[in-house]
C-alpha cells in the first residue's frame, strides 16, 4: 500500500492513520507494517486482543459470532492494510468505513475503555518496537474515541439492554 492508500483508507475510516503509514514517514521509505516487522506481529497483537475479548464481559457480548475467528481476520488484516502492509481488508471488504461499520453496535464510553483497556494489554503483551507500538496505541485511542456512538443496536438486532428493536 503506499503512503497515499493508507491515507485514503485512514480517512475512509474517520480517524487519522498512525504516522509513517500515510504520507512521509520521518524513518525513511520504511511504512510503519516494515517498522513493526510485517504481519506476524500484528496477527500476534490481535491474537493476544481477542483472547482478551472472549474473557471481557462487557466487550464479548458485542460480538455476535459464537466464535471471534471472523472479528480477529477482519482486525488484522484492516491493520495489516492500516500501516501500510497488503491489502488484504479491501479485497475482502472494502472501504474500511469503520464508523459506518460499527454503528449498529452500542458503543458507549465503557465499551470504548474496555476495548482500549483490551488493546493495551495486548499491546504490553505483543513484543513490538516502543515507537511503532506508540504509534499504534495512540491511533488505538482515537479511534475508540471516534468510536462512541452511545447507542444503536447490536448486532443481533437488540437495543441497548437486550431488547427487541422498538419494544
Amino acid at each position: 500500500m503506499t503512503g497515499s492508500d493508507a491515507a485514503a483508507s485512514a480517512a475512509s475510516s474517520g480517524a487519522a492513520a498512525p504516522s509513517g503509514s500515510a504520507g512521509p514517514s520521518p524513518h525513511g521509505d520504511d511504512s510503519l507494517y516494515e517498522r513493526l516487522g510485517g504481519a506476524g506481529p500484528l496477527e500476534a497483537l490481535v491474537d493476544h486482543f481477542y483472547r482478551g475479548v472472549a474473557e471481557d464481559a462487557t466487550l464479548r457480548p458485542l460480538y455476535p459470532e459464537d466464535d471471534l475467528d471472523g472479528a480477529r481476520q477482519r482486525l488484522a488484516a484492516f491493520l495489516v492494510q492500516l500501516t501500510g502492509g497488503p491489502r488484504r481488508y479491501a479485497e475482502l471488504r472494502g472501504d474500511p468505513r469503520l464508523r459506518m461499520r460499527h454503528l449498529a453496535i452500542p458503543i458507549g464510553p465503557a465499551a470504548a475503555a474496555a476495548w482500549l483497556a483490551r488493546m493495551g494489554d495486548a499491546l504490553a503483551a505483543t513484543p513490538l518496537p516502543p515507537g511503532p507500538a506508540g504509534e499504534l496505541r495512540s491511533y488505538f485511542e482515537r479511534t475508540a474515541a471516534f468510536l462512541v456512538n452511545d447507542g444503536g443496536l447490536s448486532l443481533r438486532g437488540e437495543a441497548p439492554g437486550g431488547s427487541a428493536p422498538g419494544t
